[in-house]
């Protein structure tokens, strides 16, 4: 080819997760120095990682700036309302077994206005990983306070500082019975795509948090200064505890972050409970429901959907 050909020939890119990401839609909206395009990365590394094939996981996400997500992968996806990420993965995961549901959207989404069904989910074990991006605030409606601001941060809607206690993440999934729980922070790249690869190969509600606060709302608010400033926090105040105690891991304005995988249990899933009851009622029956050419026929078609 000569010089001026090659010249003339447009440039083309190629990232390593072309498989999982719809490039068309790229770049992203996320702010500078925001740590959601970060995890995304790390997710993509995990769905590789994982083994997992791009018609063998779904992704669910709510409503915020982590909820949109799911219009960046390129996997079957829906960006559901406020709060309700969490059931429609649900419905999912009863509808088509064979998928994994994976629920991606942040603190407010999650557990604020979807609390409720988060605690449920994880007391069912129903099998699907959720990724909790906490960025402790409403940042895309304005940086209001949320569900897991700490104490004495400042918000646009406190601004002397907040005063409800929040939510310890961590401590509210394992409560409520998920069987796998991990917190890792924007910084800790590595750790993150490890824990997310576990998760999505653990059977039942796993549970990983992403600490990465709003720098356009939260970080300026509360003069936690860039975003490299913010990674040296994190380098600073980070101590990982493997195994720690529900007490251990409160967040406290200016303290330390514990860190870790706190929970790595197996127990039935929802799914599995289910076929266990079933069978148990209807014996034979069941079991020839179950293969009938119906019902398999109904799952081929589910997962050609």
């Amino acid at each position: 080819m000569s010089v001026e050909a090659q010249a003339t020939k447009p440039a083309t890119s190629f990232h390593p997760h072309e498989d999982w990401l719809r490039s068309d839609r790229l770049p992203h909206i996320w702010c500078p120095e925001c740590g959601i395009g970060t995890t995304v990365s790390c997710l993509t590394t995990a769905l590789e990682g994982a083994g997992l094939s791009p018609d063998e996981v779904a992704v669910v996400s709510g409503i915020g700036c982590s909820g949109r997500v799911a219009g960046y992968l390129k996997i079957d996806s829906f960006h559901t309302t406020h709060g309700r990420a969490i059931p429609f993965a649900t419905g999912l995961a009863l509808a088509n077994p064979r998928i994994k549901p994976l629920v991606v959207s942040g603190d407010g989404d999650l557990i604020a206005i979807g609390g409720n069904h988060f605690i449920h989910a994880a007391r069912r074990n129903v099998d699907m990983t959720v990724l909790c991006i906490n960025n402790f605030n409403y940042a895309m409606t304005g940086g209001q306070v949320g569900p897991t601001t700490p104490v004495t941060a400042l918000a646009s809607t406190t601004p002397y500082g907040a005063f409800e206690h929040p939510f310890n993440l961590p401590a509210l999934a394992a409560g409520s019975g998920a069987v796998y729980v991990a917190r890792w922070t924007a910084l800790h790249v590595r750790r993150t795509t490890q824990a997310l690869q576990e998760a999505l190969t653990k059977p039942g509600f796993s549970f990983v948090e992403v600490i990465s606060p709003c720098p356009t709302l939260y970080t300026r608010k509360n003069k936690l200064g860039s975003g490299l400033d913010l990674m040296r926090v994190f380098r600073d105040r980070s101590v990982i505890k493997h195994g720690a105690s529900a007490a251990e891991t409160e967040i406290e304005h200016g303290g330390p972050i514990v860190l870790g995988k706190f929970v790595d249990v197996d127990k039935p899933t929802l799914q599995q409970r289910y076929e266990q009851a079933m069978e148990r009622a209807l014996g034979d029956e069941f079991r020839r429901l179950e293969g009938s050419t119906t019902v398999q026929a109904a799952r081929r078609s589910l997962r050609k959907a």
